[in-house]
């Protein structure tokens, strides 16, 4: 009877509990979100030059795109955007149990964008002219989102992995 009820609230756990690859898109979207809601509240206090509305640039024509609509869009944009990097992190980087697999996430988004994608967002300076303040605030931003996603992403598979083997250990006994 206690071998049935035990059995009974791992099987209800297995399918209440998202699959790992559901829960990293998740946190890449929140992440995407959270990290661009602090990057406008840098532009807005002058931290950087660059506000997360850049994004609207290559496609977006009008002045809406400055206003707050504007941010609103850009924010749940880049919130999408996100669950895309948060999947190439699951898929490549999820096993890293420390936080150097999110600061070098962080650090190769932040080499795309400011290298590779500048040539479209023509309100990004060329990498050697972004002023120091922009440039440092925008490495410290990605880095936090690197490490936010990544340890989220490998938080989650380490628990996972606990789990799974708390269920190997009880169904051999």
């Amino acid at each position: 009877m206690k071998d049935e009820k035990k059995d009974s609230e791992q099987n209800h756990l297995r399918k209440v509990q998202p699959s790992l690859l559901a829960m990293a898109l998740v946190i890449g979207f929140v992440g995407g979100i959270i990290w661009s809601g602090i990057a406008y509240f840098a532009y807005y206090f002058h931290f950087t030059e660059i506000s997360p509305t850049i994004i609207l640039e290559p496609w977006a024509i009008g002045g809406w795109k400055k206003g707050w609509l504007g941010v609103i869009i850009s924010i749940l944009l880049i919130g999408i955007l996100s669950i895309v990097s948060a999947f190439l992190y699951y898929v490549s980087l999820r096993r890293i149990k420390n936080m150097w697999g999110g600061i070098l996430f962080g650090l190769l988004l932040f080499l795309l964008v400011f290298l590779v994608l500048n040539p479209m967002f023509p309100s990004i300076p060329p990498f050697r002219e972004i002023g120091r303040d922009t440039m440092i605030t925008s490495i410290c931003l990605y880095l936090l989102y690197g490490v936010f996603v990544g340890y989220s992403i490998s938080y989650e598979e380490s628990e996972y992995q606990s789990m799974r083997e708390k269920e190997n250990k009880n169904a051999s006994s």
